[in-house]
């Protein structure tokens, strides 16, 4: 029965990875980050993720402070930190992050406010949603190591 449990979570993380793939939310690059992934690094993933939303939310917070400034003008530090974000995005395959970073630091780059304040809106949902996406993600596969390792004492003591 817990067999069953552990194939119909795998079911669904891949059923959830499908979906955030045809969504464009994540590319190729989160295939190869899960594939540095093993026995050795078991949360190797889930550790690089977290450290990408820390940033990220350092990042966003800046981003927001630059914004809501009055008297801002430095839209070359605005670019220093979407570039920061664009890089650490790609490294994760955070596609649609990264995307929306792109139009973002076009806005940037033309000293257009309210497209930095609209591209700004679209950052902080985007990333919302790939965060609790990929939490969502983490959460089967810890319940779904969980279930695995339940199995074996139940398998040990039915040999005795």
């Amino acid at each position: 029965m817990l067999g069953w449990g552990v194939d119909r979570l795998r079911a669904d993380m891949s059923r959830l990875l499908a979906i955030l793939f045809h969504q464009g939310v994540l590319d190729e690059q989160f295939l190869q980050l899960q594939q540095l992934q093993d026995e050795s690094s078991p949360n190797f993933v889930s550790e690089v993720v977290n450290i990408y939303f820390h940033e990220s939310e350092k990042l966003l917070r800046n981003l927001r402070g630059l914004l809501l400034d009055r008297e801002f003008s430095d839209y070359k530090k605005m670019g220093i930190h979407l570039n920061q974000f664009m890089g650490s995005s790609s490294s994760i395959g955070a596609n649609r992050v990264r995307n929306v970073c792109v139009a973002f630091r076009a806005a940037s780059e033309q000293n257009n406010r309210a497209g930095c304040l609209r591209a700004l809106e679209l950052l902080e949902h985007e990333y919302c949603y790939l965060k609790n996406k990929l939490h969502e993600l983490f959460q089967m596969e810890q319940q779904r190591v969980l279930a695995a390792g339940a199995r074996y004492p139940l398998q040990q003591q039915q040999q005795h």
